[in-house]
């Protein structure tokens, strides 16, 4: 396999995702715009200050009529490419953020200095991120600090990693090789030295790159381990005579209802509020029983929580969520319940 073996950042680098030349071209159309805007407008500053400039003082100037065919022409052509701009970086945008179902799933979270990353099927890295060529790519990213920027120039992709919140982008990385990932948000004395590399390699290559690594748990696991052993999740939305909380299964990227009437829809954030800020949104029908997990259990672990729970519900890893199906059964039991649809501990 050939690899890209730059050690500089190149003014343009090169396209190597589906969606690079679209964001290249919309740039480029801007550019052009801006030039050609620019060149005849400074033109004219000049034309007119030395044709019109003060030859006699007083002087009464010539008396000017507007045309109506000029200022209609003037006020056209900037609406005309005004709206293809807008175009332009509508469709750009949709195609970025519009993950396809499809999408391999990697976890990403950032920390001050490095990117921690953890593919669906266990592997993990850091400051590194290998993928097949041609395959689609989704990063759930968060941070357990400040906010970062995961950025990756040659496929034209870019996302604020935010703190106490997902965010999500996509590709599809088109020529095998070594591309560099920065953090493009500065986010402390060592930011500069937040960087990486993403490995694209054929497919062959990947699946010996990943049956060359260890995987241990994948997410999924982790997350069982968590909510059955480790932090006893279980004893309360496991359901049966014991249950104290809303069951888990089928919930996510359902509607729920709350206390006091409203509706929420368990996705990724909701899931991860419940487990720091139980008392913030409780499910109709439970006491406000369940402890905060807020400062014992790490960004890493919250996010193999969410995958855990959403593997409850048939959801598989890399799975678009963006759709919002039917209200799921979150019915209590007859007697005192729990918050949230979140894990939570032994007492």
């Amino acid at each position: 396999m050939i690899m890209q073996t730059n050690s500089w950042v190149p003014l343009f680098p090169e396209q190597a995702s589906t969606f690079a030349w679209q964001v290249d071209l919309l740039y480029f159309y801007l550019i052009v715009v801006s030039v050609a805007f620019t060149i005849p407008i400074v033109a004219a500053i000049f034309f007119f200050a030395i044709k019109y400039r003060e030859k006699e003082k007083f002087a009464t100037p010539e008396e000017m009529h507007g045309s109506i065919m000029l200022e209609t022409v003037w006020s056209i052509i900037p609406f005309v490419i005004s709206m293809t701009i807008f175009l332009g970086g509508a469709i750009v945008f949709y195609n970025q953020f519009r993950i396809p179902d499809d999408a391999m799933e990697v976890y990403v979270v950032g920390k001050q200095w490095m990117w921690k990353l953890q593919h669906e099927t266990g592997q993990r890295e850091i400051n590194e991120l290998h993928v097949p060529v041609g395959r689609n790519v989704k990063l759930t990213m968060t941070t357990e600090d400040v906010l970062h920027d995961f950025s990756i120039p040659a496929f034209r992709t870019k996302a604020d990693v935010v703190p106490g919140r997902y965010t999500y982008i996509w590709f599809n990385a088109t020529k095998p090789g070594k591309y560099h990932l920065f953090c493009a948000e500065y986010c402390g004395l060592n930011h500069s030295g937040m960087g990486g590399f993403v490995y694209v390699m054929e497919q062959r290559d990947f699946d010996n790159w990943l049956s060359g690594n260890v995987s241990g748990q994948t997410p999924v696991e982790q997350g069982r381990d968590l909510f059955e052993n480790k932090l006893g999740c279980a004893s309360c939305h496991a359901g049966g005579p014991q249950q104290r909380g809303a069951k888990l299964e089928g919930i996510f990227n359902h509607e729920v209802k709350l206390v006091g009437g409203q509706t929420v829809v368990a996705n990724e954030a909701y899931i991860r509020e419940s487990i720091l800020n139980p008392g913030g949104q409780i499910v109709e029908g439970f006491q406000p029983i369940m402890p905060t997990f807020k400062g014992q259990v790490t960004e890493e672990q919250i996010v193999s929580l969410v995958a855990y729970i959403k593997s409850l519900s048939g959801v598989q890893p890399g799975a678009s969520t963006a759709t919002t199906p039917p209200a799921a059964n979150t019915e209590p039991p007859a007697k005192t319940g729990n918050t949230n649809t979140a894990a939570k501990s032994n007492k």
